[in-house]
């Protein structure tokens, strides 16, 4: 468990020093380029997701608490809109005009989905402490950004694009969820 710990602290340390500190992370930027400090930061995620995977993998996971639902249609609508939602953290969409933060919102989501089928010591860990970063980052990126300045509206083709694209994603992973990651969708 203490791998999946680190992957999750080194996860969150380095997605939140940009919000939390942007003064430190300008003078960063400054000082090594700003696609070095890309590679940098993208090194230090992929690092954290190999921690994350691994320790995922090595944890004996045990049971915390009774989850309150099982996977079906209702968790599989509600993990869909989550992939919806961090297409449209990439897109021009009217997502955008409802959802500050959709990508966030997407991490919340489906790690409260995942906390709802899940009672165990791991899943726990691993969807609890992303679904933390998740409402802190909201937190800190409303502070350094003031007010919320709502995007135009776009077309309905493009709102039709953002939900086609997360539908695939959310098919394939679907899909694949028992190989990926060991357990089964149903």
């Amino acid at each position: 468990m203490t791998v999946l710990i680190a992957g999750l602290l080194l996860f969150s340390v380095a997605h939140l020093f940009p919000s939390a500190m942007p003064q430190a992370r300008n003078r960063l930027v400054e000082k090594l380029g700003f696609n070095p400090y890309r590679g940098l930061f993208s090194l230090i995620i992929i690092a954290s997701l190999v921690l994350i995977v691994f320790g995922w993998k090595a944890a004996s996971p045990t049971g915390v608490y009774a989850a309150p639902l099982q996977a079906g249609p209702i968790v599989s609508a509600l993990v869909f809109l989550a992939f919806v939602l961090f297409v449209a953290s990439q897109r021009k969409t009217s997502i955008r005009r409802f959802v500050r933060h959709p990508q966030m919102a997407a991490a919340l989501l489906w790690s409260v989905v995942h906390l709802l089928v899940n009672g165990d010591s791991r899943s726990l860990a691993l969807f609890g402490g992303l679904g933390l970063w998740a409402i802190v980052e909201i937190v800190l990126c409303n502070r350094r950004d003031g007010a919320w300045e709502k995007p135009a509206p776009v077309t309905v083709a493009q709102d039709a694009i953002t939900v086609a694209i997360g539908a695939a994603g959310f098919a394939l992973i679907w899909y694949f969820h028992l190989a990926l990651f060991g357990v089964p969708t149903s």
